[in-house]
């Protein structure tokens, strides 16, 4: 279950130095200097899976700095993400200035001083994990603190979703599942890392997973593309066909099957949908990628017992 530390019940003139002790056990000693007169209430809901530390962090406006003397003080070496879900975060660190805006996020390295100004009422998820836990070396890492990534497109697409959903589904995981899914934002981290500093080696043992992911989010926005194959997905990642099917037997199935499988839910969701009008079966399968309608009912029929057209029916 997640750990949830709060001042909501304190008066405004407890909340400072209660937000600050939340802040620092949660994270890394920090510096808090909250800028309202009567501060507002904070949350911090977190919660631990493997070696990663997840958070999600609600608050009002206030300054948050590393100092040489804190970092002299402890010593850690700790990298933290942060994704920004409402207000703006101004982070310095490493003679780089950005401005995060919601929607975006950045890291922070807990063994170089930074700064970071939320002038506003803010919210943001938390990724927290040991530096020498991503696998990648401290200059590729400094290369990138204080960097805007963007959470709508491409890997850092990627990174974004899974870290909000993973923060959404806090306190549902197992022991078990819990450390293992934090393996994946570990690793998905890591490719991004080394992807921006150009130092990628996706046939690495530890890129597996993060290159997977990333496969993955590639075919779901290629769907419809009927030209979509092993071929096109190896060479739009740069990995070599044999290396695509590699990462597949993983999963117990091949690349072309794992594609069918997507478009085919695809289709059955759209064939369900009840409209006015309704879509006529030869053009769902259109829209999601299969070139011949009398291929798509055989294969259809063939994964759930009944041709496209009874399923619409039954649907209906």
């Amino acid at each position: 279950m997640p750990v949830v530390l709060s001042t909501t019940s304190l008066s405004p003139s407890q909340r400072a130095e209660c937000w600050h002790e939340a802040v620092s056990n949660t994270f890394i000693p920090l510096r808090v200097n909250l800028l309202e007169r009567e501060p507002s209430a904070g949350t911090i809901a977190s919660e631990r899976l493997g070696s990663l530390q997840m958070a999600v962090v609600q608050a009002g406006p206030q300054v948050v700095t590393r100092s040489p003397r804190l970092i002299a003080r402890d010593g850690e070496e700790w990298v933290t993400v942060a994704f920004q879900h409402r207000g703006t975060a101004a982070l310095e660190q490493d003679g780089r200035q950005v401005l995060l805006r919601p929607g975006e996020f950045a890291l922070s390295d807990s063994g170089r001083p930074f700064r970071k100004e939320l002038a506003d009422d803010f919210a943001f998820t938390a990724v927290h994990l040991p530096r020498s836990a991503l696998g990648v070396p401290e200059q590729d890492i400094r290369k990138l603190t204080a960097t805007v990534f963007s959470g709508d497109h491409g890997s850092s697409g990627l990174v974004a979703t899974y870290v909000t959903r993973l923060a959404q589904g806090m306190g549902t995981y197992d022991a078990s599942v819990g450390p293992r899914l934090g393996v994946v934002a570990r690793d998905l981290l890591a490719m991004l890392v080394q992807e921006r500093s150009g130092a990628l080696n996706p046939h690495a043992p530890e890129s597996a997973s993060g290159m997977l992911a990333l496969i993955k989010e590639y075919i779901a926005r290629n769907l419809a593309d009927p030209r979509l194959s092993p071929e096109m997905i190896a060479a739009a990642h740069h990995v070599s066909v044999r290396y695509l099917h590699k990462l597949f037997e993983h999963e117990e199935t091949t690349v072309s099957r794992w594609i069918q499988r997507q478009r085919l839910e695809r289709c059955r969701l759209d064939l369900s949908r009840a409209t006015d009008k309704p879509t006529t079966v030869a053009a769902v399968a259109r829209r999601w990628g299969f070139a011949s309608p009398s291929h798509f009912s055989r294969v259809f029929r063939s994964a759930y017992g009944m041709t496209p057209r009874e399923w619409q029916t039954a649907a209906a």
